[in-house]
């Protein structure tokens, strides 16, 4: 059963008209079933393949009338092209794209200096605990750091930050989480824990650019973006919505760890992206009780393959049963344990990908589909 916000923002629905056929969007059918939760209201809108870019005036007028019934928060609407199409498609001609996809406006966060991406080939390899202690070792630089979960079906910001607050709003705008130092955005702030995201692809691309376009971030000298594991949608979107100023690569040291690493590496050099560097996380073990070290995944394989690929090698960081408390207990390792060595491993990792970053010449991504 709908919730009545979801019945609220259906009944608005039905006053906003496609031109084209001079019928209402609800009664066409064009609207899917419509979540909202805690004033969060996301839906998408069915529409011919071909009739996508026209559509949009018609999408943003969707998104003002549900932005504009009583208990909203925000508004998220996108467009799925997933009805059939009668009749043979002609095909897409090469295209070479130096500015964002027709329809989808500037490039986002220009009020952002630099826009790093942590990204990894495959999950479980600590990505985000990365991401997470290098974007508060940033902060204690005294840089304006932000953070953004950019994994919209397994979020883990909130855990990892210790925040489970709402976000505020000013006007149509959602205000970042504070924490350590960072200003933080995660779907997970605007959904219940246990939510499962069973969102389409264009679903998850519009939170996605919601979460960078419509969050009053301010002005940032670094923006770190914990990416989920892959090589999907997400990426895309960020290489073309955003100037990303490079990506790092986190992997174990195993074979099949390194292999998803290379697939990692080869899609951001597709798309003009930099890879900074290779991180090798838990590089190796370390006993709680005697300090024993085990290389249990073996060792020095992001590094050998750091070489390989003609790339730098950032670093190495342990499995330590610290490190994966801290992050359990929302409190980084940075900061909770800020004399140990892994501290000041990621310190100097980070030290390292701010050098980088500014010594840069590069002006952005550029899109080159063949």
């Amino acid at each position: 059963m709908s919730s009545p916000l979801a019945e609220a923002v259906r009944a608005a629905l039905s006053a906003v008209i496609d031109p084209a056929t001079g019928r209402d969007v609800v009664s066409a059918g064009m609207v899917d079933a419509i979540s909202a939760r805690d004033g969060m209201v996301q839906f998408s809108l069915a529409v011919p393949r071909e009739s996508a870019r026209a559509m949009e005036p018609v999408r943003a007028a969707c998104e003002k009338a549900a932005a504009a019934v009583p208990g909203v928060i925000s508004a998220t609407v996108v467009l799925t092209a997933h009805r059939d199409v009668p009749g043979p498609q002609p095909a897409a001609a090469p295209a070479r794209a130096s500015r964002p996809p027709p329809g989808q406006g500037q490039m986002l966060l220009p009020d952002v200096r630099k826009i790093v991406a942590v990204a990894s080939g495959k999950g479980g390899v600590g990505k985000s605990t990365t991401a997470v202690n290098l974007a508060v070792a940033l902060a204690e630089q005294g840089l304006r750091v932000g953070l953004l979960d950019a994994d919209i079906y397994g979020p883990s910001l909130p855990l990892m930050l210790g925040a489970h607050e709402k976000p505020r709003t000013a006007g149509q705008r959602l205000l970042p989480i504070e924490k350590w130092g960072l200003k933080a955005m995660s779907i997970g702030f605007l959904v219940e824990q246990e939510t499962a995201m069973i969102w389409r692809g264009p679903m998850v691309m519009g939170a996605l650019e919601q979460m960078m376009g419509q969050v009053e971030w301010g002005e940032l000298d670094i923006l770190v973006v914990d990416m989920p594991p892959g090589t999907g949608d997400a990426q895309l979107t960020m290489s073309q919505r955003v100037a990303l100023a490079g990506a790092v690569i986190v992997s174990t040291p195993q074979d099949v760890a390194l292999l998803d690493a290379r697939r990692g590496i080869r899609m951001f050099e597709k798309v003009n992206v930099p890879v900074l560097g290779l991180v090798e996380n838990m590089s190796y073990f370390c006993c709680p009780q005697c300090g024993h070290r085990s290389e249990i995944f073996g060792h020095g394989g992001a590094k050998a393959e750091a070489e390989r690929m003609g790339t730098e090698f950032l670093g190495e960081l342990p499995l330590k049963l610290s490190i994966r408390e801290m992050a359990d207990a929302g409190t980084p390792v940075v900061t909770a344990a800020p004399e140990s060595h892994e501290a000041a491993s990621y310190r100097r990792i980070a030290a390292r990908i701010w050098d980088k970053v500014n010594a840069s010449a590069t002006t952005g991504p550029r899109i080159v589909i063949e």
